[in-house]
Formats: structure tokens, C-alpha cells, sequence
């Protein structure tokens, strides 16, 4: 008789725990919208109303459009706002402000809201913007009026968008399960987001279009011989596909880069058999139909006409290096400065989404094979000089424009890039690993929950400089609806959940591993 030792055969390995059933895509994709749509609805509450960064100018074009009025009466003068016709408690709106760019203000200095129906004329800076997203959001101002429409209309843009990001999850669960393409799409969710889907303003809807209509894509690209399981990311796409390119002037720029970095990172073989498919032809031409009308529309309605700054004409050349000097600094706004850019987030929540960022573009570009980083390079550059072309191409003419979220759809798109680049990483689910990713997540909802605090600590009692006053928040001189104490409860349990989701999907997205055995081998 001669004992060896060996990898034994399965039949003699020790039994490894029972195979766990892992939700489908689908149940993914609307458990993730009602997260992402509750969330959104406490930033709509938790924000004071007209806050969000030109809030009131998109609130007026949208109460417009939802009443026939699709572009603006011009003076034909750059920069200058122009006028439309709105119920009267939406026009004076535009005296709802006196605590904007004032972080030591609370809004107590507004007065109230009021709730005439009354058409009267208004002016606002949106008037010649694409009028696709409007004509969704202001439905909310039909059939209501003062506030209550108000927070319907941010409602209704927060759920849009909360769909679309939901549907970033629901691809990133069907792609091969990667769990770093979950954790990218986490990373790609971050604080500025979520205050952007709390309100009425278009920058929301672009990132969460831009980031569904590039992880569609890869998604169909991956099973290109599998048409009946397109059927649903063809949907999105298309669908992502229309409204980015309508959301905001230069949304169909994010789409062209999207559509690059997705062919980029697959095989020729992949690409060329999806370019096949009739679910793919038909989204093609839907979105490429959109974009069309898209750019017809800001050429014949000059919505570029509607740019304006508050600084004197800079050089092009000087702009462009100024912005080049500060792309890394805008990661302050791409992680969550909020109000009218006057609330700036804490330096903890900054350093936690830099941490996060940091750390996915290291494992892309160090992915293997070498096409996989090809991607992330060129979304890498893109997002280096594609924000300072932009800006030096209008600074010699209107001063200095630029905001970071303007080029948040971009840090999205790189963030996803990113999790896509290393799907093929192997991850073993150790106890290491699921302590890493548990206190990981606990970091998330702090940083998150941190920055709605500071949120509600700024327009509760104001921040006065050095002064700490944490505890004079309960005593505040403005409340939301349902209080801030009530508002961050219900923040904190929205993400506890969400978490309690993604830890599940994280450390159960693979077979166990099979354990090695002892054979006894008789000659």
C-alpha cells in the first residue's frame, strides 16, 4: 500500500458551503432605483429650495416649457437672460436668493414662497437650452402650485435620474459579476451626485445618462452573440443615448467619448459581430437621430448665447493653462461642494472618494492584457484637455465659466472605465478581503452622511468661519421638511441598506473555492 498526497478529486474534497442564489440583474436594477431615488429625494428635501447651482434659471425655463414655450424671447445679446412667461409665484423665485454665495446666511432671510398661478414674464439664463429634459421636470408645475410643485418638479428629476443610475448597477452585476466594476460603480455614485439628483438642474441626468449609456454598451458588448439578453441594455442605451444627447449643449461630446472608450476596451471580433445586431443598428440610429436634433437645436436656438461670467475676457492660452493648473483641484466639486459653490465639503469626505478614485485608476492601469488600459488612457487624457478647450475656447469672449460638474460626466466615465478595465482580476472573497470591503462601506455612508451634516449645518445655522457649531444645529433658524434630525435618519438607513446589498453582492459573487484533500491512493 503507498499513501500520497495530492489535490484530490472533487468527490474527496471537504463540502464547501451551499451554493448561494444571487438576485437576477433585473431585481438588481430596481432595488438600486428605489436606493438611488430615495436617496435623491432626501437631498431634494434637505436642500433648501433654489440652492442647487442655477436652480432657479432651470425651475423658470421648465415651468415654461411645460407650457408651450420651448426657447426664450432673446435681446440677441450675449449672456443676456431671456424672458418667458411663468405663473407668478416661479418668477419670483428670482428673490429667492438673498442667501446664495453667503454660507453664514440661512434661508430665513427668503421670504415666503407664494402660490399665484398667474402667467407673468420671467427672465432666465436657460431659456434657449435644449428643451427635452424641461418638458419632463415641469410637469410637476401643472396641476400645483408654490412650494409642493416645487419639490415635485426636483421629485421627478431625481427619480429620472435615479433610473438611469440604477441601470450602471444592473450592468455591472450582469458583466461577468466582476466585483470591481461593482466598487467602480459605487465610486462613480459619489456625494456631488446625489445633491445634483435633489434637484432641478440638468448636470444630474448627464452623469447618470452618460455612465448607463457607456455600461450598457460594454454590457452588449460582451455577449454580442446573445441578442435576446440585449434586449433590455439596448433599451438603456437608446434611451441613455437621447436624453444625454439633449440634456445640456455639449452632452453629445460624452457620448462620442463613451462610444469610444467602450469599442476601445473589447476585441475586434466583439465589436464586429454587435455592429451586426439589429438591437444595436436600430439604437444607433435612434441615438444617432437624437444627436442630430440635438445639435440642430443649440445651433438654430444659440444656446451657447446663453454663457455668461462674472470675470473679464482671459486669453485663451492663459485659460487654458489656468485649467490645466487646477484639474486636480476640481475634484472638491466632483466629490461634493454644494449650494452655489459657497459650502465647500469636508476635507475627510474628499479624501475618502480620493483614496477610492486613487485606487481603481491604479489596478486600470495596470490591468492585463494591455487593450484593457487603452480606455482609461484615453478617458484619462480627455479629461485633462477636453475642460480646458472648452473653456479657452469662450474665455477671450465671456471671462472664465468653468465649473467642476460640468466635467463630472467625464469623472464618472473614467471612474467606471476603470472598475471595466480590471473585471478580469481575480478576487477571492477571504476574511481579509470581507473585512476590507465591510469597513470600506462603513467609510462610504460616513463620508456620504458627513456631507449631508455639513449640508444641513450651513443652512440651519450658517458657517461662521472658524467657529464650530455643530451643536447649535438644534437650535436652527431654518428646518426642512421633516427636520434635519428626521432627514439624516432616514439618509443613514437608505445607505445601510444599500450597503447590506452590496456587501451581499461582493462577497457572494463566487463559487467558494474548492478545498484541497488528502488522497489515498492503493497499489
Amino acid at each position: 500500500m503507498q499513501i500520497s498526497t495530492s489535490l484530490g478529486p472533487v468527490a474527496n474534497r471537504r463540502p464547501g458551503p451551499p451554493p448561494v442564489s444571487h438576485p437576477s440583474p433585473l431585481v438588481v436594477l430596481l432595488v438600486s432605483w428605489l436606493l438611488l431615488g430615495a436617496a435623491g429625494s432626501i437631498w431634494a428635501l434637505a436642500s433648501p429650495l433654489m440652492s442647487a447651482p442655477d436652480e432657479t434659471a432651470h425651475v423658470i425655463k421648465a415651468a415654461a416649457v411645460a407650457r408651450g414655450q420651448f426657447a426664450g424671447n432673446s435681446s440677441g445679446v450675449q449672456g443676456e437672460a431671456l424672458t418667458v412667461q411663468v405663473p407668478k409665484y416661479i418668477a419670483d423665485l428670482r428673490d429667492y436668493n438673498c442667501f446664495a454665495t453667503h454660507p453664514e446666511t440661512t434661508p430665513a432671510c427668503s421670504p415666503p414662497i407664494g402660490a399665484d398661478p398667474s402667467l407673468v414674464t420671467a427672465e432666465t439664463t436657460a431659456g434657449n437650452y435644449n428643451p427635452v429634459y424641461y418638458a419632463i421636470v415641469g410637469l410637476g408645475s401643472l396641476g400645483m402650485a408654490g412650494e409642493p410643485a416645487l419639490y415635485v418638479m426636483r421629485l421627478i428629476s431625481s427619480w429620472l435620474t435615479a433610473f438611469f443610475l440604477a441601470a450602471i448597477f444592473f450592468a455591472a452585476i450582469a458583466m461577468r459579476r466582476s466585483p470591481y466594476v461593482l466598487v467602480a460603480s459605487m465610486v462613480a455614485v459619489t456625494p456631488a451626485v446625489l445633491f445634483l439628483t435633489g434637484s432641478v438642474n440638468p448636470s444630474a441626468l448627464e452623469v447618470g445618462t452618460t455612465g448607463a449609456f457607456y455600461m450598457g454598451l460594454c454590457l452588449m458588448l460582451e455577449q454580442p452573440t446573445k441578442p435576446h439578453l440585449n434586449a433590455l441594455p439596448s433599451v438603456i442605451v437608446t434611451a441613455a443615448g437621447v436624453l444625454l444627447a439633449n440634456t445640456r449643449p455639449l452632452s453629445f461630446l460624452w457620448i462620442a467619448v463613451a462610444l469610444a472608450a467602450a469599442l476601445l476596451g473589447h476585441n475586434l471580433s466583439s465589436v464586429r459581430t454587435l455592429i451586426m445586431t439589429k438591437s444595436f443598428q436600430l439604437s444607433g440610429l435612434v441615438v444617432a437621430l437624437a444627436c442630430l436634433f440635438a445639435l440642430w437645436w443649440s445651433i438654430s436656438a444659440k444656446s451657447l448665447d446663453s454663457l455668461f461670467a462674472v470675470t473679464p475676457p482671459i486669453p485663451a492660452d492663459e485659460a487654458a493653462l489656468l485649467m490645466l493648473d487646477r484639474t486636480v483641484g476640481y475634484m472638491r466639486e466632483y466629490v461634493g461642494v454644494l449650494g452655489s459653490l459657497d459650502t465647500s465639503p469636508p476635507t475627510a469626505v474628499v479624501y475618502t472618494w480620493v483614496l477610492g478614485f486613487g485606487s481603481l485608476l491604479l489596478l486600470a492601469f495596470t490591468a492585463r492584457p494591455l487593450r484593457l488600459r487603452w480606455p482609461v488612457a484615453l478617458l484619462t487624457v480627455a479629461l485633462i484637455t477636453i475642460p480646458p478647450a472648452l473653456q479657452a475656447g469662450s474665455s477671450e469672449k465671456i471671462g472664465w465659466i468653468w465649473q467642476g460638474r460640468y466635467a463630472l460626466a467625464l469623472v464618472v466615465l473614467l471612474i467606471l472605465a476603470s472598475g471595466v478595465a480590471v473585471r478580469f482580476r481575480p478576487f477571492r472573497v477571504t476574511p481579509w478581503n470581507a473585512s476590507i470591503i465591510r469597513w470600506s462601506l462603513v467609510l462610504g455612508v460616513a463620508a456620504h452622511t458627513y456631507l449631508l451634516l455639513e449640508g444641513f449645518r450651513r443652512y440651519t445655522v450658517g458657517i461662521h468661519g472658524d467657529h464650530v457649531n455643530w451643536s447649535e444645529m438644534f437650535d436652527p433658524l431654518w428646518q426642512p421638511p421633516f427636520s434635519w434630525q428626521g432627514l439624516t435618519v432616514a439618509y443613514i438607513a437608505v445607505l445601510s441598506v444599500a450597503v447590506v446589498c452590496v456587501y451581499r453582492l461582493l462577497t457572494t459573487h463566487q463559487k467558494p473555492a474548492l478545498n484541497a484533500g488528502i488522497t489515498l491512493e492503493t497499489t
